[in-house]
């Protein structure tokens, strides 16, 4: 691991709870429309609508309200009740409140690992929102530098690396998402380890199986400083 001089961390899921808020958000947006089909039927309609939308929206809260009431109106052709996009609305702007909950481990490692290692926060999603999450997450002052990135793709990363001025093999991503955060690192040449979070959105899973020496699985972030030691 003497390699290793830039360590970045994902912020969603890895440092913070998020996505289990999402999830009931959107288990609230199917109840709201049960009368027009099932859950598996909405949720289908909901996601088509939101990888169309990134484009245009980008990733988040604010995205994920605008595409519900896309798919509600799609689907009620227009003519549905104003109260029903009134509630998504509100509960759209609770989610953008929501408390920050640190995971496991998180504080303890970031505060090891900055002895040693500049340490990067490069997460992706609506800048507001990912502003506040990172203002009151309280860990600003354990990073060298915080990047919110518009998309975490290779391009993205190089991009990060530029900026950084260090090569991809200096370089070690921490994140849940094995679409977003390791798969493109190691795409040029960096380290990447991935610790799964409970729940995934479905645009950020990934059935690749990955055979590579600079990348390891974990079961959670009290784990991770050990296994860069070890590496």
């Amino acid at each position: 691991m003497s390699t290793i001089k830039v360590i970045s961390f994902d912020g969603d899921d890895t440092l913070w709870q998020n996505e289990n808020f999402f999830q009931k958000f959107c288990s609230k947006f199917y109840d709201m429309l049960s009368e027009y089909g099932t859950t598996e039927e909405i949720s289908k309609k909901l996601y088509d609508t939101e990888v169309k939308n990134i484009a245009i929206y980008g990733y988040g809260a604010k995205s994920m309200m605008l595409s519900m009431i896309e798919t509600y109106c799609k689907i009620t052709d227009g003519n549905g009740d104003i109260e029903i996009i009134d509630k998504i609305i509100k509960q759209g702007q609770q989610l953008l409140q929501m408390p920050v909950n640190l995971l496991d481990g998180v504080k303890e490692a970031v505060s090891t690992l900055k002895s040693t290692y500049k340490l990067v926060l490069a997460t992706k999603g609506d800048l507001t929102d990912q502003k506040r999450k990172i203002d009151e997450s309280g860990l600003q002052k354990y990073f060298y530098h915080i990047e919110i990135m518009a998309e975490k793709n290779a391009t993205g990363y190089r991009e990060l690396l530029d900026i950084l001025d260090c090569a991809p093999e200096n370089f070690l991503m921490v994140g849940n998402s094995m679409k977003s955060d390791i798969l493109p690192v190691l795409e040029l040449g960096g380290h990447a380890i991935l610790i799964p979070y409970f729940v995934t959105w479905e645009h950020e899973k990934s059935d690749e199986v990955v055979d590579n020496p600079d990348f390891r699985q974990i079961a959670s972030m009290k784990k991770l400083v050990s296994t860069i030691k070890d590496l």
